[in-house]
């Protein structure tokens, strides 16, 4: 197993399904730009609660960012070439909107309480 971080573009819109024993999980599709300039699809499945909830809010085109295991595959177009395709568990999403939220969350940690700017009352 493979633990990766892979960055990209939401291809589509993220879909829940349930497994036969009534298990909820999501698939979706990443579009991440390769070292070579190509594009590579990043076929998505999560079954974690904050996962499944963070995709089933984007949409197509929209940046994420995902942690979890992945699991290198090939694929053929329809040229007959093979081409690069990853699958991945997330165990993690990662949007812009979360970015800022947890920016936001450290600021006000880091600010400080008392009415000195600097946060220093040991004059």
């Amino acid at each position: 197993m493979i633990d990766g971080l892979i960055g990209g573009k939401v291809y589509g819109k993220p879909a829940e399904r349930q497994g036969q024993g009534g298990t909820a999980y999501v698939t979706a599709k990443v579009l991440a730009a390769g070292a070579d300039g190509e594009s590579l699809f990043v076929n998505v499945i999560a079954f974690t609660d904050d996962a499944r909830a963070v995709l089933l809010a984007l949409d197509d085109g929209d940046s994420v960012s995902l942690s979890g295991a992945l699991t290198p595959k090939v694929w053929t177009d329809k040229n007959g070439e093979a081409r690069p395709a990853l699958d991945m568990v997330a165990h993690a999403v990662l949007t812009a909107y979360d970015v800022n939220r947890k920016r936001q969350a450290v600021q006000r940690e880091a600010a400080p309480t008392s009415g000195d700017p600097l946060g220093d009352d040991d004059r």
